[in-house]
């Protein structure tokens, strides 16, 4: 058997998140049913870095697989992308050791939330950007998204119905900066995010850079643990997982 470590982008407007869900359309059901047709009928799992919500995107997704089939690393990507649908693009394939885990060996990931800071909307970006069309105060957004950085129990910003016991996160990397064509970019790196972090995140940065909030506000919402001080979650159709790191 190999182990294959693949890196792949979707455009997750149609899909009703990552993970396989029954009856519905998800990226990992693409991609299994991609390999179980490259593996003559047999079935194959794949095992991703995380999963990604309904209508979130992805540039750096990675996911592991086995396979007993001779095909070169380089052909991997050739090979699927003839059969998977066109939102879906494996960019790199190759075989990495057999202890190697997609999910438990990640050291870091990196999001990033694209706004699109004007006041008509795009018709063509508006699955890919969320739209605002009041002014932001990036000074102050980038002085909460300091506050944001380092290591927290992030209770406030995760969603009520997340089941894992501990909340503790780092951040590593938290900027707001202005992007071309009316764009604002949010880009977040981190040991891990809890369920709906990056967007909890985002709309709490929002409310500061509309002054609902000033920066040391977010601080007293860290320190009290409370998700009801945070502010709401925004859509997931600005949201990209940009890049998992091992």
């Amino acid at each position: 058997m190999t182990k294959l470590k693949c890196t792949v982008a979707y455009d997750g407007s149609h899909f009703f998140g990552y993970q396989v869900q029954p009856g519905r359309r998800t990226v990992q059901r693409e991609i299994e049913s991609a390999l179980e047709r490259i593996h003559h009928g047999e079935k194959v799992r794949i095992t991703a870095s995380g999963r990604t919500d309904s209508g979130v995107h992805a540039y750096g997704q990675v996911f592991h697989f086995e396979s007993p089939l001779a095909i070169p690393e380089k052909n991997w990507p050739k090979a699927l992308n003839s059969i998977l649908p066109d939102d879906i693009y494996i960019r790199d394939a190759e075989i990495v050791p057999a202890h190697f885990h997609a999910r438990y060996d990640v050291k870091r990931k990196e999001y990033h939330y694209r706004l699109l800071t004007r006041s008509e909307p795009d018709l063509f970006r508006r699955l890919y950007t969320l739209h605002v069309t009041v002014p932001l105060d990036l000074q102050k957004m980038n002085e909460a998204a300091a506050r944001i950085t380092g290591t927290h129990d992030f209770s406030c910003f995760c969603a009520a119905n997340t089941e894992v016991k501990s909340k503790i996160r780092t951040v590593y990397q938290l900027d707001v900066v202005p992007r071309p064509a009316d764009e604002t970019l949010i880009r977040i790196s981190g040991s891990g995010f809890l369920y709906q972090m990056v967007r909890i995140i985002t709309g709490t940065l929002l409310d500061v850079g509309t002054g609902k909030l000033q920066p040391d506000d977010v601080s007293k919402i860290i320190a009290g643990k409370d998700r009801q001080a945070a502010s709401k979650t925004v859509s997931p159709c600005g949201l990209t997982l940009w890049k998992v790191s091992y």
